[in-house]
């Protein structure tokens, strides 16, 4: 089966035969190799889909998607496509990163709260703040983005930023010696 040709046509506003993809590949996990090569396609819309298809996949298993970490994190450090750039952000924090991949990961997922889409921006701030979950240093830095997108960002970004802040609510209280290592 060529993933990419049932990935291929239409346009960005559509998801063509990316179901079926999904499906497939929940059944034969090797494929998500070819999803992957795919991010980087000439083609504008195979590029999409194939994002699309990775985040859907990885919801349902991310850890397929730790032998394809350098690829998605090099990748999502170019990609100029809101459509992807959003799928991207969906996926960093499925992985498990080494202190280091994590640096340039919050770097990027920091970049991408400043592009123009909303969507980009909101699946951003929900990747720092899932990321941030076990890192007070992080969850520092995310709290005041929360707290001004709740007064100032778009009203999809100030939905979730407030339902960012009732988890934070409900999030169990750190042992004191974890909250005083930081």
């Amino acid at each position: 089966m060529d993933i990419l040709k049932n990935l291929s046509g239409g346009d960005r506003r559509s998801i063509g035969k990316a179901e079926r993809v999904v499906e497939q590949i929940l059944k034969t996990p090797a494929l998500l190799r070819d999803v992957v090569r795919g991010f980087t396609h000439d083609d504008p819309v195979i590029r999409m889909r194939c994002a699309d298809v990775a985040e859907k996949v990885s919801a349902a298993h991310p850890e397929w998607l730790q032998r394809h970490k350098q690829a998605l994190l090099s990748f999502a450090s170019t990609v100029q496509e809101k459509e992807v750039r959003w799928h991207m952000a969906q996926m960093i924090p499925r992985l498990e990163l080494s202190p280091s991949e994590k640096r340039r990961a919050v770097a990027l997922l920091f970049k991408y709260l400043e592009d123009g889409s909303q969507i980009v921006k909101t699946f951003s701030m929900q990747a720092l703040f899932e990321m941030s979950a076990a890192d007070a240093k992080l969850r520092a830095r995310v709290i005041p983005i929360l707290q001004g997108t709740v007064h100032n960002g778009s009203p999809a970004v100030r939905s979730r930023a407030k339902k960012l802040f009732t988890a934070i609510d409900r999030e169990p209280a750190a042992p004191a010696r974890d909250r005083d290592a930081v």
